[in-house]
């Protein structure tokens, strides 16, 4: 395991100016005129960068952190001059700090009253990446804007900055070119939007539906199914699932109620075959963490297949699931641990593994996560935010710590891999 900083540069290159004097003076200046371009050549500033509504200069990555080509991991720093952090990294899986972009909105670091200080969003999915990793989507909760970055070999390109279509949004769900938004603040709602080929946002007329607990929700997530043909909200208040099926025209229906199999359902993932897990926090009962799975039919409708499987761990929160849609992440901010669950593939039926695959410590406050896309590296938001704590997933769906990144600010929410 090795530790690391996110350390911020800037750098200056200067210019040399030839006088003629002498020819060998000239041939001097000119060698130092050509290894200066040659620096310049090394980290060009775009128009586009130009243009990114940056209300200070990112700092210039390094050249050997733009290399992307084993993957990369984004993090939302969530301030009111919201950023997203990039790392590039190794096929290893370790990380490289790479600078930090502009998502040209505000963020919301502040934590509501209903929600622990280190946990401001108290969401899954502030930060996706949409299919094919050409665009990252970026909440701005203290401006309620969603944020469109393209990336690129050099980092992120800010693209688009649209309003929310309401109040303090959370997350964010992506299928093919339809995007839509889990707004908390106010009358909470989701509200939809098509992405163009250049990954700017349209708003999508008649998409907005209300949540069944509407100011007393508490909501945590949006997100689709597999195909695109359901969204799915979880209201940690009301202890429900609602549910929301898409037409063909990307809009939503009006929200179908589905009881929550546990207590405080929180975070969720769908593996391929469709099935549904969900962590269950029990409202931070001290041992009561539970997940569960349920399948979902063509209407909307919520059937359990395996209720409130406990882990003994302390306010169970995000899920993952790795590309097999065997194994589901758990993680359980109060105890600091991740469980380890086994979905089986012909009926979605939860079996606990290992209730601490990994433990970070008692204060680590371990969070909200991300799998590399080869799903071989999970990525975990620890320490109020400032740090990722980087494992690698071993064939027995065991995790072991590779790497931990700090320097991040205090209240960072959202991460995103590749």
């Amino acid at each position: 395991m090795r530790t690391k900083f996110l350390l911020l540069r800037t750098g200056a290159v200067s210019s040399a100016v030839v006088d003629g004097k002498t020819e060998g003076r000239m041939r001097k200046q000119a060698k130092i005129i050509t290894i200066v371009a040659s620096f310049l050549m090394l980290a060009p500033l775009t128009d586009a960068s130009a243009q990114r509504q940056s209300p200070t200069p990112r700092p210039r990555p390094s050249p050997h952190a733009r290399n992307f080509h084993s993957g990369a991991v984004y993090v939302l720093t969530n301030q009111v001059e919201n950023t997203v952090a990039v790392f590039g990294r190794t096929s290893a899986g370790m990380l490289s700090p790479a600078g930090e972009f502009s998502t040209g909105g505000a963020g919301d670091p502040v934590a509501q009253p209903q929600d622990p200080p280190s946990d401001p969003l108290a969401s899954q999915g502030a930060l996706v990446l949409s299919q094919g990793n050409q665009f990252l989507f970026a909440v701005n909760a203290g401006s309620n804007q969603i944020s469109v970055l393209r990336i690129s070999s050099s980092g992120l390109d800010l693209i688009d900055v649209v309003d929310s279509g309401g109040v303090r949004p959370i997350s964010l769900a992506v299928h093919e070119n339809l995007l839509y938004v889990l707004n908390e603040g106010g009358s909470p709602n989701i509200t939809g939007f098509t992405v163009e080929d250049d990954g700017a946002l349209t708003p999508l007329a008649g998409s907005t539906q209300p949540l069944i607990g509407d100011t007393a929700a508490d909501p945590a997530q949006v997100s689709f199914n597999p195909d695109g043909t359901l969204l799915v909200v979880t209201e940690k208040a009301g202890n429900r699932i609602d549910t929301y099926t898409v037409d063909d025209n990307g809009l939503a229906s009006a929200p179908i109620e589905n009881a929550s199999s546990g207590m405080t359902p929180f975070g969720f993932a769908f593996n391929n075959p469709g099935f549904l897990v969900v962590s269950e926090a029990f409202g931070g009962t001290p041992s009561a963490s539970a997940a569960s799975s349920y399948s979902a039919e063509n209407d909307g409708v919520l059937s359990v297949i395996s209720a409130s499987v406990p882990n003994s761990q302390t306010a169970a929160c995000w899920v993952a699931i790795t590309n097999n849609g065997h194994s589901a992440f758990v993680s359980n901010t109060a105890s600091g641990t991740i469980s380890n669950y086994d979905v089986t593939s012909n009926d979605g039926s939860l079996t606990l593994i290992n209730p601490i695959a990994a433990d970070g410590g008692p204060d680590s406050a371990l969070r909200d996560m991300a799998l590399s896309n080869n799903s071989h590296f999970l990525y975990v938001q620890a320490a109020g935010g400032q740090e990722v704590r980087s494992f690698r997933v071993e064939h027995d769906g065991s995790l072991t710590l590779i790497d931990t990144d700090s320097g991040l600010p205090f209240g960072a929410q959202g991460i995103a891999a590749k």
